[in-house]
């Protein structure tokens, strides 16, 4: 699954956790996907907000659920190549 890209939305962020600030996403796939807010793994310069649709990718399972190494904003380019499928 590591590969895949996940479509997700935010449910809440935090501010601070154990390993800085991160967030909560559902997806219709995976159910609850958490991923950090740092610049390793949030590429906008912008944290999202609850509600904001977000694109989740090296997502891998620890032992408290699932998290993604990789994280990014919806595009418009995301929902055409959706349409190809």
């Amino acid at each position: 699954m590591g590969d895949a890209t996940y479509k997700a939305i935010v449910q809440k962020t935090f501010a601070l956790g154990k390993h800085g600030p991160y967030a909560k996403a559902s997806s219709e796939e995976l159910g609850t996907i958490t991923f950090s807010l740092n610049g390793k793994v949030w590429k906008e310069d912008r944290s999202p907000e609850e509600g904001d649709v977000v694109i989740l990718s090296d997502v891998r399972l620890k032992h408290a659920g699932w998290r993604a190494e990789s994280g990014r904003f919806f595009k418009p380019s995301d929902q055409q190549a959706q349409q190809l499928q």
